[in-house]
């Protein structure tokens, strides 16, 4: 599945979640739970029941119900968009799964609810749509994108189960192209289309936080350190079967990138409501200044990236 579709569902996600919190002014019922709490437990279950039957089937009718079935089948499109799309999945469903966690501690769950049922939210969804795309004859389940989500999965797991704390967060930034004008029924035509749809612009990063790994310094808590991942000059999935001559001859690169960040759930608050906020916006990179190491070009420096 191309990743623009997870991306769509991750949105919808967020945005799902958010109100529920926002709209309550009472930091009292924002606070998480000391113990179970079975009324917000019942209450987080039906939500994400309804929430995911919700989207797979607003999913179901407007993306595949025009497109021809087949027996369920995989693919291998492993080397397509430089495996941009295969990052996207790995950042998609780590952060669904850590709202998953967020909600059912909010209810007061135990840990081990909250690893298995909460973190496994990102994996089982996406998995669902894979399924999807499988029956379907114009796509078809990826082996590649399987993997991505279980490996978000499991970066959050693994870090519970080692540390008991997240250190490394996986991170999005998005920067315009010139490519979206130029081919605009392919990366999108506005720029909420273009963030979902143009791979050329997106970034995805590792935020690694710094004071975590070293807590008798005097580093501040909430400086990381983000490793990148880009490409550049991609036209279509492998270059293949397009030959407009403004931009047939782009050639792919790979972009490994080297910033600064803030780990905003760091940030000291007594207010619940603000750490959700924190929460939410900690999916995404600040603008830093950036170290950019480009496939077949060298070095380049940028006093903002984004």
């Amino acid at each position: 599945m191309e990743f623009k579709k997870g991306w769509r569902l991750l949105i919808f996600f967020l945005i799902g979640f958010q109100p529920v919190f926002s709209q309550n002014k009472i930091d009292s019922f924002l606070k998480p739970s000391d113990s179970l709490n079975t009324k917000r437990q019942n209450g987080v279950i039906i939500s994400e029941a309804v929430l995911a039957t919700g989207a797979l089937v607003g999913l179901n009718q407007l993306w595949y119900a025009d497109y021809p079935k087949s027996d369920f089948h995989f693919i291998n499109d492993n080397s397509e968009w430089l495996q941009m799309d295969k990052a996207g999945h790995l950042f998609s469903s780590y952060h669904l799964g850590r709202l998953g966690v967020e909600a059912l501690n909010w209810s007061g769950a135990s840990k081990k609810k909250q690893l298995v049922y909460g973190a496994g939210l990102g994996f089982a969804f996406l998995t669902a749509v894979e399924v999807f795309d499988g029956f379907s004859a114009e796509w078809g389940a990826s082996s590649g994108d399987i993997l991505a989500n279980a490996s978000g999965t499991s970066l959050y797991v693994s870090q519970e189960l080692l540390w008991k704390e997240q250190r490394i967060t996986p991170k999005f930034s998005f920067h315009t192209t010139r490519y979206a004008s130029q081919r605009p029924e392919v990366f999108g035509s506005s720029l909420t289309e273009q963030i979902l749809k143009d791979y050329n612009g997106q970034t995805y990063w590792l935020s690694v936080n710094l004071y975590s790994f070293s807590k008798e310094s005097k580093i501040p808590k909430w400086l990381n350190l983000a490793l990148g991942y880009g490409g550049d000059g991609m036209i279509t999935g492998n270059m293949e079967n397009y030959t407009q001559n403004s931009i047939s001859n782009q050639q792919r690169v790979r972009q490994f990138y080297l910033s600064f960040d803030a780990d905003l759930t760091k940030i000291k608050t007594n207010s619940h409501f603000l750490r959700i906020i924190f929460s939410i916006l900690n999916t995404v990179k600040i603008p830093a200044p950036t170290i950019e190491i480009r496939q077949f070009n060298g070095i380049k420096w940028h006093l903002i990236y984004f």
